[in-house]
């Protein structure tokens, strides 16, 4: 009787057991407080999106069209000779990647935007109902889709490398300042692309990352002075590395090139402001000269008309 008695306690103490384990992992009601609050954070962060979503609410360039261009661009890039590849991938380093475009979604545009301009050209030539017109707007648009591309490429190149050489003597005043102070030529870099944000900057910022990976730093500096294309900058770049190469001073070498590239800058100024004169000769004698002609000029021309017509 009293094993039946045990046996009985046992199986309601399992049994109370089992139903506490079950009651534990069961999620408890929302209290007043946690229904208010997940308000309150739904309220101040919003609904949590799903990556449905989050895809859907990125812009309609990002979602379709760039992804679109990137798969022509591998396939058009394959049939593109590697020079022309690699020069692209250069030029779109040095203008500072515009719009984030690789080589390859540049080639793709070049090609999409061809092959529509030249069917809007197309469809405006059966619109007029002119076969001459068809011919020369398909062909018009078809040279505008593909040199369009590199003229504004080209453009973004020449706008970057006029900013480097703008902004180069300001950053060799700070390197000047930073060496002098007693810090190393790299770690005076990395002062110039902490303080700046500009394509000098980037460029430095370049330089350092391939040190850090391993490659040799005046080789670094050599490829930047020959890659970006400014004579100032490959001529600054070049004095630094006679001047690693022979043992002198950088500091010296610093404060020397930033004098003659001020110099240059004056000089480049003066010039600039001797050809302004020049250059207002043309809208001066086109726009300006013949309206004093007319208003010096015309009553007299009236009388001399009035005086023939009379006589």
């Amino acid at each position: 009787m009293a094993a039946l008695y045990v046996a009985t306690i046992l199986g309601m103490m399992a049994a109370l057991g089992v139903f506490i384990s079950v009651w534990s992992t069961l999620p408890q009601a929302p209290t007043n407080a946690d229904v208010v609050e997940g308000r309150l954070r739904i309220y101040e962060t919003g609904v949590p999106l799903t990556v449905a979503d989050i895809e859907l609410r990125q812009p309609f360039m990002d979602r379709v069209i760039r992804p679109a261009l990137k798969r022509v661009g591998r396939w058009v890039e394959q049939s593109t000779p590697a020079k022309v590849r690699q020069k692209i991938t250069v030029d779109l380093q040095v203008a500072g990647h515009p719009g984030g475009m690789t080589a390859g979604d540049l080639i793709a545009v070049r090609y999409v935007l061809a092959v529509l301009l030249c069917v809007l050209g197309v469809l405006l030539g059966v619109a007029l109902k002119n076969p001459i017109t068809l011919v020369i707007l398909a062909a018009v648009g078809t040279i505008s889709g593909l040199y369009g591309p590199m003229i504004w490429l080209r453009l973004k190149l020449n706008g970057r490398r006029n900013e480097i050489q703008a902004d180069l003597p300001d950053v060799i005043d700070v390197l000047v300042v930073c060496v002098e102070a007693g810090l190393t030529f790299e770690a005076a870099m990395e002062r110039v692309v902490e303080k700046y944000d500009h394509g000098l900057a980037a460029e430095f910022g370049r330089v350092m990352q391939e040190v850090r990976l391993g490659r040799p730093r005046l080789e670094a500096l050599n490829d930047m002075g020959q890659r970006t294309g400014v004579e100032e900058l490959n001529n600054f770049v070049q004095a630094i590395i006679q001047s690693e190469q022979l043992g002198s001073g950088v500091a010296k070498i610093l404060r020397i090139q930033s004098d003659e590239l001020r110099l240059r800058r004056l000089v480049t100024a003066q010039e600039r402001g001797a050809r302004a004169s020049l250059k207002m000769l043309l809208p001066m004698l086109g726009c300006i000269f013949p309206t004093l002609w007319v208003i010096l000029l015309g009553p007299a021309a009236l009388l001399a008309m009035r005086f023939l017509a009379g006589g």
